[in-house]
């Protein structure tokens, strides 16, 4: 029904426009009674075999959904009657702020893919706590995805993510320090090494001197080198980190069906989706060989299919996230991810 006649309907909206929609509609929904338990019994799959053990926390099965699509934490218990294993909000920081100006989020249907120059819109960090701590569902793993302000400059970059650490410690289960997105000006220039290993030393600082200290992970982007990539291994290590999600959106449109013409019109943005799939495949195999096997990789990037899915468990992922593919088929896209995964089993 999806495919058919929702995503058809969504699709002649301007897309950031369709994305609030569905935010308000799913959201009214979930009030009308017997609604969540029309929608598990849709798109909730489970079987023992699906339940992995990450960085210490148990996952009902590897299947989320990426940071982005859930930015402020709005529709976490919704979400988790869809079947997601986990849900990662964000990228939130610590201050709130608009992001950058719209038209910003834009469709590629030709390629099944989307660009994207959002910019860290957010609530800021202490409204998504506030919602976080109201949330009923407390099965599900929230992963929080934590950002700098865009008027933060690069070398106070560390008490950003700090603060916004501080202010989600209590509420979610795992953090992923995102320096990766192209859509913050300088925000890249924090995966050189030795701007990273600081900041990542200052997050783990605070973080280990918690009773009980959250997973740390970090998101790369697609567009590393194998020396860069060798290096984000290093940093790993020498930081403490839990694991690593491999990968970001990417700032290349090399290979696109869509005429260069129009994607030119759309101007600078981060571009996921199928387009995506085959290099983000690549970072994860290149990581989990080099790493022999022992740090955890969440893939995504381009997943539109089950076999997409196993595509990057089997280069070396133990967890998968969606949302470009969740936009383009629709929420029977993780059902049916996690039966084939049983199916295996």
């Amino acid at each position: 029904m999806y495919k058919s006649l929702v995503k058809p309907l969504l699709f002649k909206l301007d897309a950031e426009r369709a994305h609030h929609l569905v935010f308000d509609n799913l959201k009214r929904a979930a009030r009308l009674p017997g609604t969540a338990a029309l929608l598990r019994s849709l798109y909730h799959y489970h079987h023992p075999s699906l339940e992995r053990r990450v960085f210490g926390l148990s996952f009902p099965n590897p299947v989320g959904l990426a940071a982005g699509f859930d930015k402020n934490a709005v529709l976490t218990d919704e979400l988790a009657t869809l079947g997601f294993g986990f849900v990662e909000i964000g990228t939130v920081t610590p201050r709130p702020q608009p992001g950058n100006p719209q038209p910003r989020l834009f469709r590629l249907p030709q390629d099944e893919a989307l660009i994207n120059r959002m910019g860290f819109n957010n609530d800021g960090a202490a409204a998504v706590a506030a919602r976080l701590r109201l949330r009923t569902n407390h099965r599900l793993i929230i992963g929080g995805n934590i950002g700098k302000n865009k008027d933060t400059p690069n070398e106070r970059a560390g008490d950003d993510y700090v603060a916004a650490f501080e202010a989600l410690a209590e509420v979610v289960d795992y953090f992923v320090v995102n320096v990766s997105s192209p859509n913050t000006p300088g925000l890249r220039e924090l995966q050189d090494k030795k701007p990273l290993i600081s900041l990542l030393q200052q997050v783990q600082e605070q973080n280990l001197r918690r009773a009980v200290p959250r997973p740390l992970l970090l998101k790369i982007a697609p567009d590393l080198s194998d020396a860069q990539l060798d290096d984000i291994l290093e940093i790993a290590r020498e930081t403490r980190l839990s694991g690593l999600v491999a990968t970001n959106t990417t700032i290349s449109r090399t290979g696109l069906s869509t005429p260069a013409r129009q994607v030119d019109t759309l101007g600078a943005g981060g571009l996921s989706g199928r387009p995506l799939r085959q290099r983000a495949t690549e970072v994860i195999a290149y990581l989990h060989r080099r790493s022999q096997g022992t740090l955890p990789i969440i893939g995504a990037g381009g997943i539109h299919s089950a076999a997409d899915a196993l595509e990057k468990l089997a280069a070396g992922a133990t967890l998968v996230q969606l949302y470009t593919g969740f936009i383009y088929e629709g929420p029977a896209l993780v059902s049916r991810i996690n039966r084939q995964l049983a199916g295996l089993a």
